[in-house]
């Protein structure tokens, strides 16, 4: 497995969550990093994205509620879910992008459940 999604569960609105995105070294280092989710019915969109350097991107949906980051060391992503809404209510998956050739690797889907 390229890429190892984790962290979901069931969580009450206003709670919060910490996915991860373990990936092989080898991805990891030459990748920019992103996460996407997936609610039943909708279509795959983009919650939020870092590059090798750093840079980060967030959709407007979770701008102040999300986090992402990524530890070069251990080759993993993270993200920081806050404030949780049912409309977070989702699969999440963890996306790596080459830099070199734009290929990407996609994660098996980690799902989030906001309900109380």
């Amino acid at each position: 497995v390229q890429l190892q999604a984790s962290g979901g569960g069931l969580v009450q609105p206003g709670g919060s969550l910490r996915l991860s995105c373990a990936a092989s070294r080898y991805i990891f280092s030459i990748s920019n990093m992103a996460w996407y989710r997936q609610a039943p019915g909708k279509q795959r969109e983009l919650v939020a994205a870092i590059t090798i350097g750093g840079t980060t991107n967030y959709a407007d949906s979770v701008k102040g509620r999300g986090t992402i980051s990524r530890d070069n060391a251990k080759n993993t992503m993270y993200l920081q879910m806050n404030n949780l809404k049912p409309e977070d209510t989702a699969v999440y998956y963890c996306n790596a992008r080459r830099i070199t050739n734009n290929y990407e690797f996609w994660g098996q889907g980690t799902q989030v459940t906001v309900s109380s």
